[in-house]
């Protein structure tokens, strides 16, 4: 096909955003690829809507590939099903009622919808089943950045599969990943599968992919050797060892007067920061618990709620002083009448900690002889700690989520009835997955991935034409020539024929980075031949008109 430019709606612009910090949001704003609505909604324009049906398409045949079924479910859902589930409660969930006062949800994902259907299959004889569609998610985000990176509003290919039994839910999920890893290889994205937290989707683990770039949501962590992914929320390394003071054979207390911050009491005391203990004391159901990381490391949120089983929230002041007899910079293990959750790292050696008492700390606490804590890993790694695989050094990188894979097991199967009749007539709980990939994060990917000075560099296949011919002035005819052996050739034809000066045309193009350039000129005139460069490598060559259709 051939889009002309002067009939395409394509408004470009030199300047960056203001508000804009992410190349993507930057570069998607400037190339004409998308537009601002509100906060956190963003329209795809013509050029953004081509690029993400390619993305489409590609997610399509891999999944097809294997044998999953497309369908389309409403954005509009009963709330009774998410009652059923728990999930009603959900800060981020839109809340809406008919005109007669029905309570509907606009879903951020279809979890329970494609359960309801599943209640429709009979017999083992029917599984396993995948289904998924491409469908509009709605979610009350708080804080919507980033252009396509954060949003209230946005289109998400969500899969679902159901099986019989665990190995069944195996397979499916590695059927997934397969398909995810040739996903991102086709639209030329550098993604990770790794470990990571379930979060509000619940089952019994899941896989993130995350696509290192220079803005996003999420760290990745890897190690230099090559063998150890993994999302910040979860990732584990071993930290360098502290130098420690010399031994005691009891805590000895020492004044502290105004040291409050794990700096101040290190630099008073002279001790390395890394010889300290850190108290963070939370509620978790009502009870007070003391978290205890070493005196350099801060502790991750997503570990300690694995590691308590429960939502937990900080402790006030108030709970703080009626709890440890002292203020928060003061508070330590030793006495606590609270149970003790310390990580790993403080199972050997000497700290100082808090003394319970206000600007007083104990030198020489030492967890199993001084208290009794249980052990965790609770610290958030830091670039350059010690890969758990080999000791290599972990580096830690900005990075976008563009998908997610879950074992649900029947956290949504049970509750809305989904079961099955197996081959001895026994009803059984169908076991559930779920695939979410987001074309819209992976545009950002991309462009975050694939990018220069000039503009955007789109990988062909997710490019939102195949060539940009370039019309100057004089050579209408020949440039109608070009673009038509190149339409006969089978590509996708951006024909710049807008009555603009050639140095203007010449940075939209670099602009909207369509992967080759043809540009036809006078001297295309004289021998009947044109420009062709490559918009990745800057590489570029005479071609005749003709002879076009050997450069795609």
């Amino acid at each position: 096909m051939i889009a002309r430019g002067s009939q395409l709606f394509l408004p470009t612009l030199r300047e960056d955003p203001a508000d804009a910090e992410a190349v993507s949001h930057k570069l998607l704003v400037r190339g004409g690829f998308i537009r601002q609505v509100a906060g956190g909604l963003w329209t795809l324009m013509p050029l953004g809507w081509r690029v993400h049906r390619k993305v489409e398409q590609i997610i399509r045949e891999e999944l097809d590939a294997f044998g999953a079924q497309e369908l389309l479910m409403p954005v509009l859902t009963p709330a009774e099903l998410w009652e059923a589930t728990g999930r009603i409660s959900i800060p981020e969930l839109f809340h809406l009622k008919d005109r007669i006062g029905r309570d509907y949800i606009l879903p951020l994902t279809h979890e329970e919808t494609v359960a309801f259907h599943a209640r429709e299959i009979r017999s083992y004889k029917e599984l396993p089943q995948i289904w998924y569609h491409f469908q509009t998610k709605d979610r009350d985000e708080p804080r919507p950045r980033g252009a396509l990176l954060r949003l209230r509003e946005f289109i998400m290919k969500d899969g679902y599969s159901f099986d019989r039994d665990e190995a069944g839910l195996d397979e499916s999920f590695q059927k997934h990943s397969v398909a995810y890893t040739r996903i991102f290889e086709r639209c030329e994205i550098e993604a990770y599968e790794v470990a990571a937290e379930s979060g509000i989707m619940g089952g019994s683990g899941s896989k993130d992919y995350l696509a290192p770039t220079g803005s996003g949501e999420n760290t990745l962590v890897t190690c230099e050797n090559g063998d150890y992914a993994a999302d910040l929320e979860i990732a584990q390394g071993r930290p360098s060892s502290p130098e420690f003071p010399d031994e005691l054979p009891e805590p000895q207390e020492v004044a502290t007067p105004g040291q409050r911050t794990i700096e101040a009491v290190s630099e008073f005391l002279g001790v390395d920061p890394r010889a300290t203990a850190k108290a963070m004391p939370v509620v978790t159901d009502g009870r007070v618990i003391l978290a205890l990381v070493r005196g350099d490391d801060r502790l991750n949120e997503m570990k300690l709620l694995e590691a308590l089983g429960e939502d937990f929230r900080p402790a006030e002041q108030e709970e703080i002083r009626e709890t440890f007899g002292a203020s928060g910079g003061s508070i330590g293990p030793v006495g606590a009448s609270v149970e003790v959750l310390a990580d790993e790292a403080l199972r050997e050696g000497q700290y100082v900690v808090g003394a319970n008492r206000d600007d007083v700390h104990l030198r020489g606490v030492q967890a199993g002889r001084d208290f009794e804590p249980r052990f965790a890993d609770l610290r958030e790694i830091r670039e350059g700690d010690a890969c758990p695989e080999c000791g290599g050094h972990l580096h830690l990188q900005i990075a976008i989520e563009v998908g997610h894979i879950f074992k649900l097991e029947t956290k949504y199967t049970a509750p809305l009835g989904a079961t099955f009749l197996d081959e001895n007539g026994s009803e059984k709980v169908l076991i559930m997955g779920s695939y979410g990939i987001g074309p819209a994060r992976m545009m950002a990917a991309a462009v975050e991935q694939h990018h220069d000075e000039q503009g955007i560099v789109w990988p062909r296949s997710v490019a939102p034409y195949d060539v940009h011919v370039v019309a100057l002035p004089g050579v209408d005819e020949q440039a109608e020539e070009t673009a038509r052996v190149l339409d006969e050739a089978g590509a996708d034809v951006l024909l710049d024929d807008r009555d603009q000066r050639a140095g203007e045309k010449f940075a939209d193009a670099d602009l909207i980075g369509i992967p080759l350039r043809v540009t036809v000129g006078k001297k295309t005139l004289e021998d009947g031949a044109v420009d062709v460069r490559e918009r990745k490598s800057g590489e570029e060559r005479r071609v005749p008109i003709g002879e076009l259709g050997s450069v795609l």
